[in-house]
């Protein structure tokens, strides 16, 4: 059975983009993965700066690179602050490209997003992207940006908007028929 792991670069509590990792949780275990949903609250990690590096890497950066090792699929649901990512995405994936060997050769990632406007995060996205395929990455081709956020989801937490749930599925079948081989 293929394996996922998610996570949100937002940590507030009644996050849209928790929201959306919830939903793609569903999703993906519907589709027959085997889901593992984290929180980046539980991998504490400073502000990156190469001094630390040597003697200070914090022990989360390896054991959260561990898990994006061991898994088939990695799913990142992030929100967008003024066209880029927030701070808390950027230093975790810093943290983790500087970990041997490199977290993003073995996954598939996809990625979304939620925001308040009506572009829905895809400045950020697009940001994420050249990132993660800078560092080896294998994005799959959907982008998902939703917005306006606070129109996004039912009481149930599921999307509303028939193209955005289309963007979803369309996902899904990419993040479990794409393979590193």
């Amino acid at each position: 059975m293929p394996t996922a792991l998610t996570l949100s670069g937002s940590i507030r509590q009644g996050s849209f983009n928790k929201s959306l990792q919830a939903h793609m949780d569903r999703q993906l275990g519907t589709a027959g993965v085997s889901v593992s949903s984290i929180d980046l609250s539980d991998f504490p990690m400073p502000i990156f700066n190469e001094d630390l590096e040597a003697e200070h890497t914090p022990n989360a950066a390896p054991q959260l690179a561990e898990l994006w090792r061991t898994h088939d699929i990695i799913f990142i649901a992030t929100p967008e602050y003024n066209g880029g990512l927030p701070p808390l995405l950027v230093n975790t994936v810093t943290w983790l490209s500087r970990q041997k060997p490199s977290p993003f050769r073995y996954a598939v990632f996809g990625i979304g997003g939620v925001s308040s406007g009506k572009y829905g995060t895809i400045w950020g996205l697009s940001h994420l992207r050249e990132s993660l395929t800078k560092m080896g990455a294998l994005v799959v081709p959907t982008l998902l940006g939703i917005g306006p956020a606070e129109q996004a989801f039912d009481q149930e937490g599921n999307p509303v908007e028939p193209g955005i749930i289309r963007k979803i599925d369309q996902m899904v079948h990419e993040l479990t028929h794409f393979s590193r081989g």
